[in-house]
């Protein structure tokens, strides 16, 4: 069987980004977006419909049957492929975001040309990674950078397809399988927790979080200047269910660090509320960590003779407390705390600090065998993702029917 080599630019007719929209108020031209493109996929639903005039795009930039989408800037979805296995009623386009890569007439059975950029889409990905956490991906770099090979024989071509179509399906189930045990876990965790806080979340409220706690500090309200090494600096993308993430985290210096805690400093032990993206996690400082916070965050130290900070983390998480919490969230699009609803959270009387503590026990103890469960799911999750990868990987190199020749 011959196999033959090529630069992605050979072997397409078309390699154009889309249109700039001119909008109009009903008819025209339906536009697909990066958000369009998911899992090798084009979902309809997220199009911006009817927002084109008809006359501003160049018949070529129609989308056909066999085209293959690009997101070609952006970040996190920069390098998405999917193709398009069937047209919309209406004429439909790409915005300027989206590059079409159109394979030449009769080389292609159009399935196999989709799995062919599916194949490269991670070093698509990687060459428009720019400086400064820029992506583009350019028209020349896709023409002239990726090498593709494919056997000239359409039914071989589709004989590959059928087997890699069986193959995903199976792996797809897997996936689905698998995800949904993982998101069984985690909300059998979450089960747990609010069981065993309902009791002390229900009861009547006879205080607020001002009578319990030491201090209840804002955050400055402005970006701290960062850099490679230094303190860590709190975000609300740190701040977990209970815990502080800090494998990604923002470093300041010590004279940044000195400034951005002159209100306090953040102690082990104490707790740092997000007000927003999403509103209402808290986590605990560990042992050892001088953090600052840094913006949409609150600092929270309870009284240590009243309550226990992993209590008062997972009573704040209870169903209860965040309702009562974010009930009064402004933000048309993103919930925000105020810091005076803050204070004024209501709560009820608080068991003793040895119940408490027992409490926690339980807590954390349903927590570990959750993270072993999530753990397997997830190692399972990245075996079925590197099979799919080798699988794909022997299919371009004709592993998957016979030993392929390169022309």
């Amino acid at each position: 069987m011959v196999w033959r080599a090529n630069k992605l630019g050979d072997i397409c007719e078309l390699i154009k980004r889309g249109v700039a929209p001119k909008y109009v108020d009903e008819g025209g031209v339906c536009v697909l977006n990066q958000k369009c493109i998911r899992d090798h996929s084009v979902n309809y639903e997220l199009a911006r419909r009817h927002n084109l005039e008809v006359k501003s795009v160049n018949p070529e930039r129609y989308i056909q049957v066999g085209d293959v989408l690009v997101n070609s800037t952006g970040t996190g979805t920069l390098g998405r492929v999917a193709q398009i296995r069937s047209l919309p009623h209406e004429p439909t386009t790409v915005d300027t975001h989206v590059t079409i890569v159109r394979p030449k007439e009769g080389l292609f059975y159009n399935d196999f040309f989709g799995y062919m950029l599916i194949k490269i889409e991670n070093e698509i990905t990687l060459s428009g990674e720019g400086a400064s956490g820029q992506t583009e991906l350019a028209r020349t770099t896709l023409e002239q950078k990726f090498d593709v090979s494919f056997p000239e024989s359409i039914p071989e071509q589709k004989r590959i397809v059928a087997i890699l179509d069986e193959t995903y399906a199976g792996i797809s189930l897997a996936v689905a399988n698998a995800e949904k045990n993982l998101a069984n876990a985690r909300e059998l965790f979450e089960s747990y927790l609010n069981e065993r806080l309902l009791t002390i979340a229900s009861q009547p409220l006879t205080q607020t979080l001002s009578d319990i706690c030491e201090l209840i500090v804002d955050c400055e309200h402005k970006t701290a200047p960062t850099q490679d090494t230094g303190y860590p600096s709190i975000r609300t993308p740190n701040i977990g269910k209970g815990y502080l993430i800090l494998g990604k985290v923002n470093r300041v210096s010590e004279e940044t660090y000195n400034l951005w805690t002159k209100r306090a400093k953040p102690l082990p032990g104490d707790l740092i509320l997000a007000r927003e993206a999403p509103a209402g996690n808290i986590g605990v400082i560990p042992d050892g960590e001088k953090v600052c916070l840094g913006q949409r965050t609150v600092l929270i130290r309870p009284k240590s003779d009243i309550v226990s900070p992993h209590y008062f983390a997972y009573l704040i998480l209870h169903p209860l407390l965040q309702q009562r919490l974010l009930s009064h969230s402004t933000g048309a699009t993103v919930q925000h705390v105020n810091m005076k609803d803050i204070r004024q959270l209501s709560i009820g009387c608080l068991p003793a600090l040895k119940e408490q503590l027992l409490d926690v026990q339980a807590i954390e103890k349903a927590k570990d065998y959750v993270n072993e469960l999530e753990n397997i799911y997830q190692q399972k999750l990245t075996a079925l993702n590197e099979l799919k990868q080798s699988i794909l990987q022997k299919a371009f190199t004709g592993e998957l029917t016979q030993k392929g020749e390169t022309a």
